[in-house]
């Protein structure tokens, strides 16, 4: 299966942290919407480097995608 090195940048002062949580939006919880939303999957997995709390901001959090899909990378690129 293919694995996605993802570089995030964000302004987390609307984001309840990284994990996603019942009821809050979070950072993770909107990767995952706009990764269905991009390529159709249902099933992949996302993992972060660290997590973070309730409105602390990244420059460059890394995570990984992996997600079996022939969709080219450039595709998932500033979503």
């Amino acid at each position: 299966m293919p694995r996605f090195k993802l570089t995030l940048e964000y302004a987390g002062t609307r984001y309840s942290g990284w994990q996603i949580q019942k009821n809050a939006k979070t950072v993770q919880g909107e990767i995952d919407r706009a990764v269905r939303e991009v390529t159709g999957r249902k099933t992949f997995e996302l993992y972060g480097s660290g997590r973070t709390d309730a409105g602390v901001h990244a420059l460059a959090q890394v995570a990984h995608l992996d997600i079996a899909t022939n969709l080219p990378p450039e595709t998932l690129r500033r979503r």
